[in-house]
């Protein structure tokens, strides 16, 4: 199984992105308004993903006071990693295509002002997702997979 790659992920968000803009456009009127925390949920899931794999990164590499990683464990963890890493995509991608739509409006739209900053915070969110999924798949790698690499530098 191969890391994925952030090029990939960031495919993912612009094609999200650009339907969502899109869709925004049509719809933007008849949608109700947007809470402010309402894209906080993944920046809480993506802090999670930090600690766990900093906490798996020192079981797989038998730091002194830690257990032994069971393999099945490790590849749940990269399971999770990829997934999310994937909806953290998508989801940046929504909240850019939302964000591209109400900033211009914002200085004189009150209701797209509130929606741009709700959007802000969903996108900051997203993107922290993102980087604590990668840093969680970063951390299931083994010993022998750091290894591999340094040879073949």
């Amino acid at each position: 199984m191969t890391l994925t790659r952030p090029r990939h992920l960031l495919a993912v968000a612009l094609v999200t992105a650009l339907v969502v803009n899109l869709a925004v456009r049509l719809t933007y009127n008849s949608l109700p308004p947007l809470p402010l925390p309402a894209g906080a949920t993944f920046g809480v899931l993506g802090l999670a993903e930090v600690v766990a794999g900093n906490l798996l990164r020192a079981r797989i590499r038998r730091r002194p006071g830690t257990q032994p990683v069971r393999p099945l464990v490790a590849a749940r963890a990269v399971l999770v990693a990829k997934a999310s890493s994937l909806a953290g995509a998508v989801m940046a991608g929504v909240w850019g295509g939302l964000l591209a739509h109400v900033l211009p409006r914002a200085a004189d739209v009150a209701a797209a002002a509130s929606d741009a900053l709700a959007a802000g915070v969903g996108l900051a969110c997203a993107l922290v997702l993102v980087g604590g999924a990668l840093w969680l798949e970063w951390c299931c790698r083994t010993p022998d997979d750091e290894s591999d690499e340094k040879l073949g530098e």
